[in-house]
């Protein structure tokens, strides 16, 4: 038998809502109804307190508009009154209020009689409620309601709905899924992909919990309950060669089997990628009808993104394994073909700019995700919209189309991680992309900091970063830098113009103001006191380096002392 509608869809048969009469009714003593408009059946959806002449723009429809008559203070003779209530109730039916609470005091002692006639005329439900009955009480007794009843069974919902997307996140998303059913709603439910096998199965329990078995379980006789998985065949053929949302069902005299329901799991293009099949003794519920719907749904997503959502990635990686010169030497349309495989996999276009991104922990270096490698592969995909993502010893590395703004790379660090951010390229120059980036992940991880290749300075000092240089010059220039302030900041200039000069005598004399004689001997004791051989080029590079960073020697400092 086959259905185009889910089996008791809830577009049919709604949740109870909180009625005008069951509030009226639960409305502590002396309140009077003075004009009763028939609507007792109504949904009530609030209790809102207002004293504008037209509180209308701020109102939902169905709700139910508290008043101490501040908007009637101004009415002067009885057709003014008049006049006035007329419009203010007009003004509250046209908006779909479900009824108007009028308090006593402090302006009024009564209903205005212009009001009363006002709402008889207009069909609007009116309730006197005496000055020993505060306007909060009314709100919370509608609050109470709504706590109690079918709205029960919204926040039950909403938990429900919260299980669903952890499981989604989870290393076992399919048989977390499955699990969260069972323990939600009184089935038994089998996952059986498009080759046929079962993937994963659960079943409810007289407890509240759900047993889960393993896809490999699929090589069993019974699908649940009972149920043989040669008697589900026919149920199974029909779901593969259907069309559109639909749900097939049977019944069997098996306990627990009187129903079995089955959902096709589709892709974009309608053909059927799974089978989702569930058993129960009874009718389910419309809120039970609705778990088994959020099921359903994000169970296609996820068969989606293993089938058809994967194709992309899967499809390049392949191209390029088996033919790694097509970067290089691929004619246009060879090119072209990656291109367009590149785009899908990073929601992206063919001539759009796409850059690397590496990712670093710097809270736990080497620590494992808490909730393992699917969750954080997820994650990542999730924030940089793509498909392209590996994990690594160090972190993550991915291929975005995002430019990975201010806002985007502040979630990433408040989760613990530093960035190292690639220029924009094209497919052709990733390789070389993921090398710059690559050679900027040490500084990364020394600083601290997330750095953008395409605002780094190409030279030594640029790449080495401020951090690094300023641990460079404590640890060279530490014999130097511990005399007093005085004989330091001779010392320092000295060697700074004589590297500055190249190691030419004369010309640091001139620029010093010293004899030649004395410039050697001072750059002499300097040597000892380095226990460097200053003749060498790579020991003057170095040094050269490390004095562009003196300056920043005491904020480190600063900083390690705090």
């Amino acid at each position: 038998m086959s259905q185009n509608a889910p089996a008791g869809d809830t577009t049919t048969t709604q949740l109870d809502p909180v009625t005008l009469g069951q509030f009226l009714g639960a409305l502590p003593k002396g309140l009077s109804v003075l004009v009763d408009a028939g609507n007792g059946d109504a949904p009530l959806r609030w209790v809102e307190p207002s004293e504008l002449e037209d509180p209308t723009p701020y109102l939902l429809d169905g709700e139910f508009v508290l008043t101490a008559g501040l908007p009637f203070l101004e009415a002067g003779s009885t057709a003014d009154a008049t006049d006035t209530a007329n419009a203010y109730v007009k003004r509250l039916v046209d908006a779909q209020v479900a009824a108007l609470g009028f308090g006593l005091e402090p302006y009024f002692d009564d209903v205005p009689e212009p009001l009363v006639s006002a709402c008889r005329t207009h069909g609007l439900t009116l309730v006197r409620i005496p000055s020993s009955v505060p306007f909060a009480a009314l709100g919370l007794a509608f609050s109470q309601l709504l706590e109690s009843g079918n709205a029960r069974v919204f926040r039950q919902l909403a938990e429900t709905n919260r299980q669903l997307m952890r499981a989604v996140l989870s290393a076992r998303p399919e048989h977390e899924l499955l699990s969260a059913l069972a323990q939600r709603v009184p089935v038994w439910a089998l996952l059986i992909g498009s080759d046929g096998r079962v993937r994963a199965r659960a079943a409810a329990t007289t407890t509240g919990t759900a047993t889960v078995a393993p896809a490999t379980a699929g090589s069993g006789t019974r699908g649940g309950s009972g149920v043989e998985l040669s008697a589900l065949q026919p149920l199974l053929k029909r779901l593969l060669t259907g069309n559109g949302p639909r749900v097939e069902t049977e019944s069997f005299d098996v306990p627990g089997s009187a129903l079995v329901y089955g959902h096709p799991l589709r892709s974009a293009k309608d053909a059927t990628l799974g089978r989702l099949v569930l058993g129960t003794g009874k009718p389910l519920t419309p809120a039970q009808n609705s778990v088994v719907s959020s099921v359903v749904g994000l169970l296609e997503l996820l068969v989606r993104q293993r089938t058809s959502g994967s194709l992309a990635p899967s499809q390049l990686a392949t191209a390029l394994l088996l033919h790694p010169e097509t970067l290089a030497t691929g004619g246009t349309r060879e090119l072209n073909i990656l291109k367009d495989l590149l785009a899908q996999s990073v929601s992206g276009t063919r001539s759009g700019a796409v850059r690397v991104v590496q990712g670093i922990r710097v809270d736990e270096p080497g620590k494992a995700a808490a909730d393992g490698p699917v969750r954080e592969l997820l994650q990542w995909r999730r924030l940089f919209d793509t498909k392209m993502v590996e994990l690594t010893d160090y972190g993550f590395a991915a291929v975005t189309r995002l430019k990975v703004d201010d806002a985007l790379l502040q979630e990433v660090e408040d989760l613990g991680w530093r960035l190292v951010v690639g220029e924009a390229t094209e497919l052709s120059g990733l390789p070389a992309a993921y090398k710059r980036a690559t050679s900027l992940r040490g500084r990364v991880q020394t600083a601290g900091r997330s750095v953008r290749v395409d605002e780094v300075t190409w030279s030594v000092t640029g790449l080495l970063g401020r951090e690094a240089g300023v641990m460079l010059a404590a640890r060279l220039l530490e014999p130097v830098l511990s005399q007093d302030a005085e004989r330091r900041a001779a010392q320092l200039n000295v060697l700074t113009s004589w590297l500055r000069e190249n190691g030419n005598w004369d010309a640091t004399a001139k620029a010093l103001g010293l004899h030649r004689n004395s410039v050697r001997r001072q750059i002499t004791a300097l040597a000892e006191l380095l226990e460097m051989d200053l003749g060498q080029a790579q020991v003057r590079a170095e040094l050269w380096i490390a004095l562009q960073y003196v300056d920043g020697i005491e904020d480190l400092q600063e900083s390690q002392d705090r």
